[in-house]
């Protein structure tokens, strides 16, 4: 495996920065490639989940990743050496978000076709939000250990994410977390958010995760 090549981002002059999502994901649409933006706070488990998707998943798409971070290429490194996928790392200067001409970048150094690329966004429950990245689909991760109150101090992203994976299901007997709370908080976000129970580290809900993106994916013309 080549080593993982690095990209320093650029900000955005773009006159709106929604139309120029919305042009980036007409464009991927056309072209039949799925982006899944993902986000989460630091330590939800976002790495270690995105590694168990891209290998259930690899043999049937042509996956790749783009791993956002203020600095370091530790995640595009680990996800190349655990998947074997196409890695990139971006670089935002600082910023803690990315938006649509930021994607771009990162698209365009990927070579040739893919049907399904990942970006793992900078890791907080704030910024990436707020910024539309021209995604086909937002997801975020919320960790057990985080608590069930997340959906109420952070409320942008769970209205913004119709994906929802609750991650370290398996240790939920040893935090004070409520899985009926904290779902009937995301629904009185976001209605249509799908939720799942999963647990990356031993693998609780990856398939049911991978069933449903197969479908969104597929359903965008990715496959």
């Amino acid at each position: 495996m080549s080593e993982v090549k690095t990209i320093l981002l650029n900000r955005s002059v773009a006159d709106s920065i929604e139309e120029e999502a919305e042009e980036l994901r007409q464009e991927l649409k056309a072209k039949k490639t799925f982006l899944l933006n993902v986000m989460s706070s630091p330590g939800s488990g976002k790495t270690t989940t995105l590694i168990k998707i891209i290998n259930a998943l690899k043999d049937k798409f042509k996956i790749a990743i783009m791993e956002a971070d203020i600095d370091s290429d530790v995640d595009a490194i680990k996800v190349s050496k655990e998947t074997g996928i196409k890695s990139i790392q971006l670089h935002t200067g600082g910023m803690c978000h990315l938006d649509g001409a930021m994607t771009r970048q990162g698209l365009d150094e990927l070579d040739g076709h893919y049907d399904f690329v990942i970006l793992e966004n900078v890791g907080n429950l704030v910024c990436p939000a707020e910024f539309d990245t021209g995604a086909s689909l937002n997801m975020v991760i919320l960790s057990v250990p985080e608590g069930s109150d997340k959906p109420l101090k952070y409320p942008l992203m769970f209205e913004k994410s119709n994906l929802v994976l609750i991650n370290k299901i398996d240790t939920i007997d040893y935090f004070d977390f409520n899985y009926n709370v904290v779902s009937d908080f995301i629904y009185k976000r976001n209605k249509n958010a799908q939720i799942f129970k999963i647990s990356a580290k031993v693998g609780t809900g990856i398939k049911e995760v991978c069933d449903y993106l197969t479908k969104e994916i597929e359903n965008w013309g990715g496959k």
